[in-house]
């Protein structure tokens, strides 16, 4: 009985760190935990009313995500990404991404593909509704799904760690402007150009859309550069002051 006891206390303690990990990606997403600003773990568990310990751990995971960096002594400093960052991680991404949505096209059957298609108009209905977390969600979960039809688990894993160091700053703001729809309906195209058969089709629909990301990248960190130079001094979520 010790040893269950000790397992549940476990699991309660692993899901408090996942929801604060969710929590804390939603921060950045939105652009209130902000690129090069230093939180303390402490600061950011008064503010979720918990003790330290859950966020120290959560934000260890979003540093092995390269999402944050421990500074020592202090806590955790946001990542910032520049435009150099940025070329780099589209060039990759599109030199896996457009060959493999190709060979896939090839090769997949029409069912497989068929079947990421509630997903694809997730993406759509979270753009519309304004849903940035399900939007993102969907969004990996539509790319990483796509990719892994062509059985190459080490692939999947290098694009999903691209993802995640190349999150959109400042994605509200975007969000608010009506500018992730048109993107988001750029994945419901690419599914019909596939499950058509359209090879060609759908490598260059995978290209212009992984230059849209592009932009919009380029447009939120512009977005959360100029709210960082303009706003007003004032508490920050958990920041060392």
């Amino acid at each position: 009985m010790g040893h269950l006891k000790q397992r549940n206390l476990i699991t309660t303690r692993e899901r408090l760190r996942d929801q604060v990990a969710h929590a804390l990606r939603a921060a950045l997403i939105s652009g209130e935990l902000r690129p090069g600003e230093v939180y303390s773990a402490p600061g950011l568990a008064e503010d979720f009313g918990i003790s330290a310990t859950p966020v120290r751990e959560a934000m260890l995971d979003l540093a092995r995500e390269g999402l944050v960096e421990p500074v020592r002594n202090k806590g955790f400093r946001v990542t910032e990404v520049n435009e150099r960052d940025l070329d780099q991680y589209t060039e990759i991404r599109t030199l896996i991404e457009v060959p493999m949505v190709g060979r896939i096209t090839r090769s997949a059957a029409r069912e497989d593909l068929e079947a990421l298609r509630p997903v694809a108009e997730e993406i759509v209905r979270a753009a519309r509704e304004h849903d940035l977390i399900g939007y993102l969600e969907a969004d990996r979960q539509f790319h990483l799904s796509l990719l892994a039809l062509a059985g190459n688990d080490r692939l999947v894993e290098t694009v999903g760690d691209l993802r995640k160091r190349s999150r959109l700053y400042g994605l509200t703001a975007l969000d608010e402007r009506g500018q992730l729809i048109p993107s988001a309906e750029e994945h419901v195209e690419l599914l019909d150009l596939m499950v058509a058969g359209d090879a060609k089709g759908a490598e260059k629909c995978m290209t212009r859309h992984l230059g849209h990301v592009r932009s919009l990248w380029a447009e939120g960190v512009q977005e959360q550069r100029e709210k960082s130079a303009g706003r007003v001094t004032g508490r920050k979520l958990g920041a060392t002051r």
